[in-house]
């Protein structure tokens, strides 16, 4: 009896030691790894309305960015060295620059102030932002540099062609004005619209005055398995991760560098993303 008992309960341990070894190894993986493990994602997009003269202009974004006790002023810092290590014409940053408290929260984002790019860099707020302290996240990235937009437009002059980046204020705290937007927007240029929220991309294809519109907010789930849909916040349903063509419209959602809620990402790793932009040509074309 007690023979054939071990021979059905050695394999039995043997079973479950596996399973907790592995369920181990799996925590470990999503909570320590993979939510540190930054993804460089090239993109190449042929914008219709893009000059001949910006042909492989460079626009490097981030999101969400939820600074807090684990996003601290370091990895800030070597996030910032992997954005200028991409060699960027432009750096836009889509909004959630903080979870919870601005006050403690925020000096965080001074390491910003190395970030270097011929035109600058550009901001737009995002929910986050808005349910704690806007003015303050805004005042402390202004102060390093970066250029919060809302509901406005900057004209940014290169190689004497024109690039229009507009940035709406947050949808789900009702700070957006397109209409605002549209009425600072030149007639001549291609035009890219930053908005937190990808969905509101519905609403931006709508005007038919833009040709690429980039988000973030939606983390690209932090947690993709096969065959479940991803939880998504509300305003990032539609258009939860990564390229999609809507009309004339291409919407960009970026999965971000930060997290928030449980800090775990899995088969989602964090992103920071490099826009080529390429002109309608036949040689463009080859490319894409």
């Amino acid at each position: 009896m007690k023979k054939r008992f071990n021979h059905l309960f050695q394999p039995l341990l043997k079973f479950l030691t596996i399973g907790f070894i592995g369920l181990f190894l799996l925590i470990i993986y999503v909570e320590k790894v993979e939510v540190a493990w930054i993804e460089i994602v090239q993109v190449p997009l042929m914008l219709p309305h893009l000059a001949p003269e910006l042909e492989g202009y460079r626009i490097v974004q981030i999101t969400d960015v939820h600074a807090d006790d684990w996003m601290t002023a370091d990895r800030i810092a070597n996030i910032t060295r992997q954005i200028n290590d991409q060699q960027p014409d432009l750096i836009v940053l889509t909004g959630d620059f903080v979870t919870g408290d601005a006050n403690r929260y925020s000096p965080a984002l001074k390491s910003f102030s190395e970030l270097k790019a011929p035109n600058g860099s550009i901001a737009v707020l995002g929910n986050h932002d808005e349910a704690t302290d806007p003015q303050l996240i805004t005042n402390v990235l202004e102060s390093s540099g970066v250029r919060v937009l809302q509901n406005q437009v900057m004209t940014i002059t290169s190689k004497g062609a024109f690039l229009n980046v507009a940035g709406l204020g947050d949808a789900w705290s009702g700070k957006d004005d397109m209409e605002k937007v549209l009425q600072q927007l030149p007639a001549i240029g291609a035009s890219i619209m930053l908005v937190h929220e990808p969905d509101v991309a519905d609403r931006t294809v709508k005007t038919g005055k833009f040709d690429l519109q980039l988000s973030g907010h939606t983390h690209g789930g932090q947690v993709s398995l096969p065959f479940i849909k991803l939880l998504t916040p509300p305003l990032g349903h539609k258009y939860p991760v990564g390229q999609y063509q809507i009309g004339d419209l291409i919407q960009y959602t970026s999965r971000g560098v930060g997290t928030s809620g449980i800090r775990v990402r899995f088969n989602c790793r964090p992103e920071i993303t490099v826009l080529t932009l390429h002109t309608p040509t036949p040689e463009s074309a080859n490319i894409l």
